[in-house]
């Protein structure tokens, strides 16, 4: 028989997944015109904590809503403050009084997603983590993981502490020895960069069930620095082709990038934690 998945630690946390709404509640950006994926609510979502074992989520706010937060706080409120914590989309001129509302709302980072729909690009970045600084948020940062040499600079100098998403999302394959991948091990090393064991599936080029390709970057980047490691579902898997990764099955793969069970709490409960401000 197949060895049963170990448990997964009491206070675990899902550190990236999005929530979606009715569209006439909540509509579409004209920055991301897309339909919104019907499936991404949060009954639909609690569905899934449930079958997981999960008791904290962090709701990163979809490029699809912009900077209009509304569907991402309403789901933090109803899941409550012990459970849910945000991420939100702010500009860098946002005003204090604002950000200190969504602050008050459970808003732990600012989002800049540094592809197409996103709204902050790499020439407000500076201004962005100074404005957010003084709140304690990190700026979390999305963007293809080839162009770390030439943005390791800017990352080091940001005022905050930085998310890089999804073990660098390297478009184009590269191997742990790879420079860029090496320059994501130095960023981690300041003690102020995190980065998220999350989508595998989504620049994987071998493909399922195990993502070898991405899988030996999370066991290297886990090696090297596990206190400076979140997990996330990337919940519903927007702009992912069906069928759709189980969330299940990415939830055990992180057993294979961290075999110890230490390491799994620290990753799943501790770091969590500490970076999004929940009770130990």
């Amino acid at each position: 028989m197949p060895e049963a998945p170990p448990p997964i630690p009491e206070g675990a946390c899902d550190c990236h997944m999005h929530i979606y709404g009715d569209p006439a509640r909540y509509p579409v950006a004209p920055t991301n015109p897309a339909p919104v994926p019907s499936e991404g609510t949060l009954a639909a979502y609690r569905q899934v904590m449930a079958r997981l074992g999960l008791s904290r989520v962090i709701v990163v706010q979809p490029t699809a809503y912009g900077a209009d937060n509304r569907c991402t706080l309403d789901a933090v409120a109803a899941l409550g403050p012990a459970a849910a914590r945000a991420v939100v989309v702010v500009a860098a001129d946002t005003q204090e009084a604002e950000l200190a509302r969504l602050a008050a709302q459970g808003a732990r980072g600012a989002r800049a997603f540094m592809m197409q729909g996103g709204l902050v690009p790499w020439s407000e970045l500076q201004r962005l983590s100074a404005r957010v600084a003084p709140f304690g948020w990190h700026v979390q940062l999305q963007f293809d993981g080839g162009e770390l040499p030439e943005r390791e600079a800017l990352i080091r100098s940001l005022e905050c502490p930085v998310v890089i998403d999804h073990i660098g999302r390297f478009e184009e394959p590269v191997a742990p020895d790879h420079p860029a991948f090496r320059c994501l091990l130095r960023l981690v090393e300041t003690g102020r960069v995190w980065v998220k064991a999350s989508s595998p599936y989504g620049v994987s080029r071998s493909g399922p069930p195990d993502y070898a390709d991405v899988s030996a970057l999370a066991r290297a980047l886990i090696a090297a620095a596990p206190e400076r490691v979140v997990w996330g579902s990337n919940w519903p898997h927007p702009k992912t082709p069906e069928p759709k990764p189980d969330e299940k099955a990415l939830l055990d793969l992180l057993a294979e990038w961290a075999p110890e069970a230490a390491l799994r709490h620290r990753i799943l409960v501790e770091n969590a934690a500490l970076l999004y401000g929940f009770p130990p």
